[in-house]
């Protein structure tokens, strides 16, 4: 990812800005939301089933295939050819939403189960945008 330096200034005109020491600021999104680059993937999220842990419909869900997943994790999961994500709740063999309006789903023996990573971050967007934040 290109580092794009962003630059800060504000103030009222015929003042010194108290941010005036701070004109540059360079900010890279990968250092501050990949920790395993090679072993990360974005998805999007659909659906409200994950909003009460803070994911709503349309959110970029950053999922990091290196990290083991535990127990209460919000996983990806390809769950009978479809892909979700869901609470892993290893205790009981379920997938759980953060929604009370949809139960608890088991993982039983005869479903295809793989797991494909632990959603480490997210990040929602407020204005549609040609790039990651597509309608």
């Amino acid at each position: 990812m290109k580092i794009i330096p962003l630059v800060a200034k504000a103030g009222i005109v015929g003042f010194e800005s108290p941010a005036s020491d701070y004109r540059s600021l360079s900010l890279s999104l990968d250092d501050l939301l990949v920790e395993h680059p090679s072993a990360t993937f974005i998805g999007r999220a659909s659906g409200d089933s994950m909003q009460e842990v803070g994911i709503f419909d349309g959110d970029i869900l950053i999922v990091d295939r290196f990290e083991t997943a535990r127990h209460g994790d919000v996983i990806v999961a390809n769950f009978n050819g479809e892909f979700v994500c869901k609470l892993l709740d290893l205790h009981h063999k379920q997938l759980r939403s953060a929604n009370s309006l949809y139960p608890a789903v088991s993982i039983c023996e005869h479903d295809t189960f793989s797991l494909e990573g632990v959603v480490i971050r997210s990040v929602r967007c407020h204005r549609k945008s040609a790039l990651l934040c597509l309608p």
